[in-house]
């Protein structure tokens, strides 16, 4: 079976033993490109649009699930996403979390019979244009959220004042260069803790991430709405704007 793939791997020499067991594995599949981190992940696989993506978790600047989580978010609506393939170090809780999120993966060092496997099911994937579990990404995304205290208040600035916040006032947090909106009805704030460390804080049931940069209350949720191009929009009630949802937790709003 043809495909395109890109590897992203920190590590020179694990890159070419991956490349190397690959064209021995699967002689069909051409790697368009390797790369050493996560952004330049996300740029090449936006330029050369591959099929398949071999994502090292750990990264500098960006981890394979971020790079991944961002891809959905930015790849283009009309065309399908790449299959996934996450690589690890050989680690026994990363490998039962992949497991019980049913994401593909290869330990590293790269071990031919389980590269094999891997290759059997994304050819099975693509034949089947099966898209990627994101239930499962957003599951590792925010697998410590379970084991955070859960903030029932916070400080945050407004003008030249600090106000303190009860969590059941907000309604959105939304990153916004190096500060994060925080919206109630009728007011916005500032604060300067990062979206990534705010949501393990949170209430996963009282609070959705929506796209790698929103995270709205769900009972103020009051439509989703999809246009000719396939983009997710989301309104919430007391605020007029509107909120982009990701292909990354779209699917919690196919139902509706």
């Amino acid at each position: 079976m043809n495909a395109t793939a890109l590897i992203a791997e920190d590590e020179p020499l694990l890159a070419q033993a991956l490349q190397a067991e690959l064209a021995r594995a699967w002689p069909q599949l051409r790697v368009l490109a390797t790369v050493g981190d996560g952004a330049a992940a996300v740029e090449q696989a936006l330029a050369l649009r591959p099929e398949v993506l071999f994502l090292d978790i750990r990264m500098p600047a960006l981890s394979g699930l971020d790079a991944a989580a961002t891809l959905a978010d930015e790849w283009p609506a009309e065309q399908p996403l790449p299959a996934l393939v996450f690589v690890t170090a050989h680690d026994e809780f990363a490998v039962q979390a992949f497991e019980a999120q049913a994401l593909d993966y290869v330990l590293k060092p790269v071990q031919p019979e389980r590269l094999q496997r891997t290759v059997a099911r994304v050819q099975a994937a693509l034949r089947a244009r099966a898209a990627p579990d994101w239930a499962g990404l957003r599951a590792l995304l925010s697998g410590a959220a379970s084991a955070a205290p859960r903030l029932r208040h916070l400080m945050a600035s407004a003008g030249n004042s600090v106000q303190r916040i009860a969590i059941d006032e907000v309604l959105v947090f939304e990153a916004a260069d190096k500060y994060v909106r925080v919206l109630t009805q009728g007011r916005e704030f500032l604060i300067r803790t990062p979206l990534k460390e705010l949501l393990p804080q949170l209430d996963p049931e009282g609070f959705w991430q929506i796209h790698r940069g929103t995270v709205v209350r769900v009972d103020a949720i009051d439509r989703v709405t999809r246009d000719e191009a396939g983009k997710w929009r989301l309104t919430v009630r007391g605020l007029d704007e509107a909120f982009a949802v990701s292909r990354l937790y779209a699917d919690r709003f196919r139902a509706m």
